[in-house]
């Protein structure tokens, strides 16, 4: 009975899954792909010249619509991240302005300090939703995670799995919208003031392309090339990284600080299990006091 109980509920589960997803596919839009990422897994890590590039496309791309509130400049000097030195992170402040009031209670300009938030490209919301269409462009420290999609049955359950499992679901929809900009299918109305995106969900998006080939200028090699191809999927590879880097700047060390958790968990196993057999080690057989034979049906 309970087994015709849980093939009957892994029946229905089952079709729920495909029902939604293909509900997805006709409503929404097409699953991104799955990308190769240095950080997935258990022992995946943040690539140090990645996060650099990626940074390069946020600030001289990304930057005039959208902020990182959640970010401080001294963060692209810690380990595990972007690896920029101090004096360089104090330079690349003193780039920007950050308002506060001076001594006679009055806003002021001045400076950025290595321990000052990004500043946001707008004044206020209303004036980023104003700039926008109406609506003012997210905050980039955390949309890595704020971002996700449903993969269906059984792909939700083995993404849960601590060794195999998938948690990049946020840096490959950025990486898909981000390169999914293309002309509409014929008959298909774009109104003014939209894009058509293939991975964006209903396919209309208010962002503009914010990416083209060559935009962006990497630096080169001794032969005088682009360490990595200037083009829209490689930008969008590298921004996505270094807002997965901005979502969770602490990833390496908590990664480090599991794996260790892991092993000591392991071997303080093998070592109960010592103490156990040596503290009962003399236990068992016959009971004191009692015949062989009574000890059976004792």
């Amino acid at each position: 009975m309970k087994t015709t109980r849980l093939l009957a509920a892994t029946l229905v589960a089952a079709t729920l899954g495909i029902t939604m997803a293909s509900a997805e596919e006709e409503h929404g839009a097409p699953q991104p792909a799955r990308q190769t990422w240095s950080f997935a897994g258990m022992f995946g890590r943040f690539d140090q010249a990645q996060l650099q590039r990626g940074f390069q496309v946020y600030r001289e791309v990304c930057s005039s619509c959208h902020g990182m509130s959640l970010v401080r400049f001294r963060n692209l000097a810690e380990p595990g991240g972007p690896g920029f030195s101090a004096s360089q992170v104090k330079a690349l402040a003193a780039e920007y302005k950050v308002k506060e009031q001076n001594d006679s209670g009055e806003d002021a300009e001045r400076p950025a300090r290595a321990a000052d938030a990004f500043p946001s490209p707008f004044p206020n919301e209303k004036a980023a939703a104003a700039a926008n269409g109406g609506k003012a462009p997210p905050d980039f420290s955390v949309l890595a995670k704020a971002r996700t999609f449903e993969r269906g049955f059984p792909k939700f359950l083995t993404d849960a799995l601590p060794v195999v499992g998938y948690t990049e679901h946020g840096v490959d929809y950025i990486h898909a919208v981000l390169d999914g900009y293309e002309d509409p299918p014929a008959g298909k109305e774009v109104p003014a003031g939209t894009y058509y995106n293939k991975y964006y969900p209903g396919h209309l998006i208010a962002m503009p392309k914010p990416l083209s080939d060559g935009q962006v200028t990497y630096a080169k090699t001794d032969k005088g090339e682009p360490v990595v191809p200037e083009t829209v999927s490689q930008y969008a590879t590298d921004v996505a990284a270094f807002m997965a880097w901005t979502a969770e700047p602490h990833m390496m060390a908590r990664k480090a600080l599991g794996l260790r958790v892991i092993l000591f968990l392991i071997v303080l196993s093998g070592l109960l299990y010592y103490v156990k057999k040596k503290i009962w080690a003399k236990v068992g057989g016959e009971v004191h006091g009692l015949q062989p034979e009574l000890h059976k049906t004792y």
